[in-house]
């Protein structure tokens, strides 16, 4: 274990001396090769420092994407040089590493002790806040091999929580006799609804049309109301928040999508109802989308 911390700081001083300088790539393979050699004479490890590496620069636009995601008040460049790298190594191992190598807690704690040796004052309470939030995201995988003598934390709240609304919608359209539902990709690798803030004024439906044309590029008609999701969020600043989410089913004309610049988002497709099931989306959509297939057969 003290070689693999030792192994990520050796990532890290390469990374940071990489971002510093520019970010260019052709340069990183000599500077982890010297930090190897001054802080790392006789580590075991080596290769486990180069894989991580270079997974990270393979990597580095898919998990500064989900960086802006899981912390958008938060811009790439606005976060110090030493925390948008630790971010990297511990989304890396988080999200693409062997989690019989590394499990998830491990990487995230990991993180945090980088974090405390290397960053500021509050860099461990960021970084704990940003990598907390993506595990929560993907669903807290290996979270049932907890010792189960561990005690359960206590109930939130969420009388006490501030709330931030979104509304977003099932879009269903016809090709060719069938019905089409349009999908966005995140960058957690679920396809999911299309969806959106509130802004002060907007009904939830007026959210929905507005939403949907910037987001994918269609006009839609909102044929009925699908029902509410809400879920409590970690924020890694402002801590938790009660997210309440309004679905819509909505109609439109069968069209291209075209996803606007998103840092959550990497794609949009519509997709029959036949090709649905073998989707990996997010199980609190898959009754709303039930319910849309029970309304529209019913209607046409």
């Amino acid at each position: 274990m003290a070689n693999r911390h030792l192994s990520r700081s050796i990532v890290l001083q390469t990374l940071f001396e990489w971002d510093f300088n520019g970010a260019k790539t052709n340069e990183i393979k000599e500077s982890l090769e010297r930090n190897l050699r001054e802080f790392g004479p006789g580590l075991e490890d080596d290769d486990f420092v180069i894989a991580l590496t270079e997974q990270i620069l393979e990597k580095r636009t898919v998990i500064d994407e989900i960086i802006q995601k899981a912390a958008p008040e938060w811009p790439i460049d606005k976060i110090s040089i030493i925390d948008r790298n630790i971010l990297r190594i511990g989304l890396t191992e988080l999200l693409f590493g062997d989690r019989t190598q590394v499990p998830p807690k491990v990487a995230i704690n990991e993180s945090i002790e980088l974090a405390k040796t290397f960053g500021g004052e509050n860099s461990s309470k960021f970084i704990n806040g940003v990598l907390g939030a993506v595990y929560k995201e993907i669903g807290e995988p290996g979270k049932d091999d907890v010792s189960k003598k561990k005690k359960s934390n206590e109930p939130v709240d969420k009388s006490t929580l501030p709330v931030e609304r979104k509304a977003g919608a099932i879009v269903y359209a016809f090709r060719d006799g069938q019905i089409n539902m349009a999908f966005v990709h995140d960058v957690f690798g679920y396809w999911t609804l299309s969806k959106g803030g509130v802004e002060v004024g907007e009904t939830d439906e007026e959210a929905t049309i507005r939403e949907l044309k910037e987001e994918i590029g269609l006009d839609i008609e909102v044929v009925a109301k699908l029902g509410e999701n809400e879920y409590v969020a970690s924020h890694p600043v402002d801590g938790k928040i009660l997210k309440k989410v309004t679905y819509f089913l909505a109609k439109s004309e069968y069209r291209e999508l075209i996803l606007e610049s998103s840092g959550g988002l990497d794609g949009a497709r519509w997709f029959t109802l036949a090709e649905i099931p073998e989707l990996k989306i997010y199980n609190d959509i898959v009754p709303l989308i039930t319910k849309a297939v029970e309304i529209i057969s019913k209607g046409e």
